[in-house]
């Protein structure tokens, strides 16, 4: 195995020497070995891949790692097929880099495509090497980062090639909610190769350099007659915003490394640990006057949910999922008094907050994360409900949302709830209510709990008294006074033990810290049973 250096690229493998040669001219050898692997192909495929706006897998193993310390293994593989030239074409490393290194002093494993030998597609060895590096980061019980920069399947070697797919999915099955998995797209992912990604935790991607799909443009046109673009098929863009397989999308890979490991500094090595602490946050006690002005009491008004986040987290730093996917529900890793913490909230910028087919899918996928990776989860409330039409239902809104319900139900991390505003209807019990069960339930005095708002409750409830009356559009207003005074005032919920407390909104921060640091020794099992069914 070998660690990297700065000593400069060869253009050549060295000439073997001749029998009989010292140590140190063997081991001077060694060094000029090592220099040509790093070197790949030569200069003119480090240009070319330059010249695709893209980096070399090295500089990117540099980029992700702490400085000196990735280290290399099976470097001086080379694989063994023969046929279609390539006994011919033997260069070390097959076409992809493995090793680990550290990341804020954190062990991390990691494999890179190297495109510019065979075009980083896979091969049996190359398959080989990164079934290793896998096994090896599930054993040590560590991360694993893939650098994904590859044509697929190594034509050439067939089903060997697929085989070593399999062997991929097989351990990122296995690994998932064992050890944090991130995948960095930095290239073409085509075919099933899309399906290792798919398969991980969270999904990197860089604009103009990256897209994922099962089949390509050219044979999209020639099934479909539809012209498309590699960028409108399976761009970051489109993954982020649409689809919703990427979790997260840049302009440029420095960008989006440096975030990779923002996110592992916030995640636990593996599901046995907790996430590493930060620094905690001073003087908790001071009441927060401004979050006051970022709610307004009128339930119908919108606001930025992620300016009341900003003030509840250290720093008003958070690192948000799918930012661009199903954006009326918000999903982000964050610290609280220095304790990684993940919060779901409705943004009643977008859709005034409802929850949807797609919010119901972000936030089920986003909460499972959480619990199989120990992080408290911090529910922020504001939902008039699940969005009605044709489209919702026909769709699948009743087995989506129970994706949802699914979720928060089987979490076992520490859970907290905070009802700002609204809260109606099953989409109040959906977001961590006590009732399915939730840990500790506060509410500001702004909040409304109910079935349904208080005039869709009247016109319910009183429609024929309303139709009767000699002004109706009084008779409703007095009608609707009375019920939201009668079961909608801000301490029903609280007088019922359904919210434990009714807070001054200046706290929420303090009152959040103290009741995840109460939480953090938490311990609780399910039903023994080989898994749940969840919907899906």
């Amino acid at each position: 195995m070998t660690a990297l250096d700065d000593r400069p690229l060869a253009a050549a493998p060295p000439i073997p020497l001749a029998p009989g040669s010292g140590m140190r001219e063997r081991t001077a050898e060694l060094l000029r070995l090592r220099q040509a692997v790093r070197g790949g192909p030569g200069p003119r495929a480090t240009q070319a891949q330059h010249a695709r706006g893209k980096m070399t897998v090295y500089e990117r193993l540099e980029k992700l790692f702490d400085e000196g310390t990735f280290v290399e293994i099976e470097g001086l593989r080379r694989h063994r097929a023969s046929g279609f030239g390539l006994e011919e074409r033997r260069p070390h490393t097959d076409g992809v880099v493995t090793g680990w290194g550290r990341v804020h002093g954190r062990t991390v494993f990691a494999y890179g495509h190297d495109f510019r030998i065979f075009g980083g597609s896979l091969g049996e060895s190359h398959a080989e090497k990164i079934h290793k590096i896998m096994d090896m980061a599930e054993a040590a019980g560590a991360p694993l980062v893939s650098l994904n920069d590859g044509a697929g399947a190594r034509i050439q070697e067939g089903v060997s090639a697929l085989a070593g797919y399999g062997g991929i999915f097989r351990r990122n099955v296995r690994a998932s909610g064992v050890i944090p998995q991130i995948s960095v797209m930095l290239g073409p992912c085509a075919g099933g190769a899309t399906y290792s990604p798919a398969l991980t935790d969270f999904v990197f991607m860089v604009r103009g350099i990256s897209q994922m799909f099962i089949t390509g443009p050219e044979v999209v046109e020639a099934v479909t007659g539809e012209k498309v673009s590699h960028e409108e098929l399976g761009g970051a863009d489109l993954h982020a915003a649409v689809s919703g397989a990427a979790a997260f999308a840049y302009d440029d890979e420095e960008s989006c490394l440096e975030d990779v490991r923002y996110l592992l500094s916030l995640l636990p090595a593996n599901n046995k640990e907790l996430p590493p602490p930060g620094d905690p946050a001073v003087r908790l006690d001071v009441p927060d006057d401004e979050i006051l002005q970022l709610v307004p009491a009128d339930p119908n008004q919108p606001y930025d949910m992620r300016e009341v986040i900003a003030r509840l987290v250290d720093g008003a730093e958070f690192l948000e999922v799918h930012e661009q996917w199903a954006p009326n529900l918000l999903c982000v890793l964050a610290r609280i008094d220095g304790q990684t913490v993940g919060l779901v909230a409705n943004q009643p910028r977008h859709l005034a907050g409802v929850l949807d087919i797609e919010a119901s899918q972000k936030g089920a996928s986003f909460i499972q994360t959480c619990d199989a990776f120990n992080i408290p989860l911090v529910t922020l409330v504001d939902v008039p409900g699940f969005l009605p039409g044709t489209t919702q239902e026909h769709g699948g809104i009743i087995r989506h949302g129970a994706k949802l319900l699914y979720a928060y139900c089987n979490a076992t991390v520490p859970r907290v709830q905070v009802i700002l505003r609204k809260a109606y209807g099953g989409a109040y019990i959906v977001m961590d209510s006590r009732s399915i069960g939730c840990d500790l339930s506060f509410a500001w005095p702004t909040n409304e709990i109910a079935v349904m708002g208080a005039e869709g409750a009247v016109n319910v409830i009183h429609r024929r008294e309303v139709a009767a009356a000699d002004d109706p559009e009084a008779a409703r207003r007095t009608l609707t006074e009375r019920y939201r005074e009668a079961l909608m005032h801000p301490y029903y919920a609280a007088e019922r033990g359904l919210v434990d407390d009714v807070i001054d909104p200046r706290t929420t921060r303090a009152v959040l810290a103290e009741a995840l640091r109460v939480l953090r020794t938490k311990q609780e099992q399910l039903v023994p049973r080989k898994h749940g069914n969840p919907p899906m």
